[in-house]
């Protein structure tokens, strides 16, 4: 029973009876999942003593949300996990130049898109938080449609992702974070499975010109796996604009598999970060020089497209590595 507090009413009684019985709750599991720094604990009681912090800290208020809406506390403990065993058991991601994502400060990834969903984007991110040794967060600037789509938008915000705008690159980069961008957009993502591998156009230079306004680096990254998790071999275009989508895909599963055909193929899976190419040794201004603008977009886009012929032949068989 909870003490008297003058003047509350039973509604408010109630309410603070029902969030001490919460937090003791959580305070139990935490003492039955045992200490989360156990490094000979099973994987399973690991998990039950990660969860039962993180229920914790959401009872207490205990955790941070930046202006982007970026929850880190939410992505890392309930985000990442499935997310990492795609990346590890299934896609089997071999990462490549982690060392030339910079330690600190801003910088901007840009990368070649596909795969009919963007599981690509995802991919990436992991890669950046799990084997760069300061495991730091990759912002993705995504397409409105992404942020528009009910459940999945407020996920993409707390996972810290934003519009793709050159305002909130710019906010971003400035802040320090590491921003990941991929040109090619629903043209790459979409594109038939005959055309897997050759990059689409880069839209107007916009990130190129988000980096030389703030200095940062472009970092060219170059993501070889992706097209064949959903060979889109059609497009159902009138289903699409009904449903208010970029393009409905027909694959070799889906839609004759129904739920089914959304499980991804598992693709042997490459991610080769390039050597970054520096922006501050610009002159002021030069984001408003469109040849400026259009020769280093072209040079980007260039490393990135020789860089997947390069790792396709290391690759070899696209689901066997």
């Amino acid at each position: 029973m909870s003490d008297v507090i003058p003047g509350a009413d039973a509604g408010t009684l109630a309410a603070a009876d029902l969030a001490a019985a919460d937090l003791a709750a959580a305070d139990l599991a935490v003492d039955l999942a045992g200490p989360t720094d156990a490094g000979d604990a099973p994987g399973w009681q690991r998990t039950l003593s990660d969860l039962a912090a993180f229920l914790r800290r959401r009872l207490t208020g205990d955790y941070e949300i930046d202006d982007f809406g970026y929850d880190q506390d939410f992505a890392e403990t309930l985000m990442l996990p499935p997310l990492r065993w795609l990346f590890e058991k299934w896609f089997r991601v071999q990462t490549i130049g982690i060392e030339n994502v910079p330690l600190d400060g801003g910088a901007l990834l840009v990368a070649n898109h596909s795969g009919t969903i963007a599981v690509d984007a995802a991919m990436a991110a992991v890669a950046v938080h799990d084997e760069h040794p300061q495991r730091r967060p990759l912002r993705i600037l995504g397409a409105d449609f992404v942020f528009n789509t009910p459940v999945l938008g407020p996920l993409a915000r707390k996972a810290g992702h934003t519009l793709a705008c050159t305002a909130d690159a710019e906010r971003l980069l400035t802040a320090g974070e590491l921003v990941a961008v991929f040109p090619e957009g629903f043209k790459g993502v979409g594109k038939p499975f005959s055309q897997r591998y050759k990059l689409q156009r880069f839209g107007r230079g916009g990130f190129v010109s988000a980096a030389l306004r703030t200095g940062a680096p472009i970092v060219p990254v170059s993501i070889v796996g992706a097209e064949e998790i959903y060979p889109l071999i059609g497009d159902i275009k009138p289903l699409a604009r009904a449903l208010g989508l970029p393009y409905f895909p027909v694959t070799p599963t889906f839609p004759w598999l129904g739920p089914l055909g959304a499980i991804p193929l598992p693709s042997k899976w490459l991610i080769e970060f390039g050597e970054p190419i520096p922006t501050d040794g610009y002159p002021e201004g030069a984001a408003e020089d469109p040849m400026v603008v259009f020769n280093l977009t072209d040079r980007v886009r260039e490393t990135i497209q020789q860089t997947l012929y390069r790792l396709l032949l290391r690759r070899g068989h696209p689901f066997l590595g």
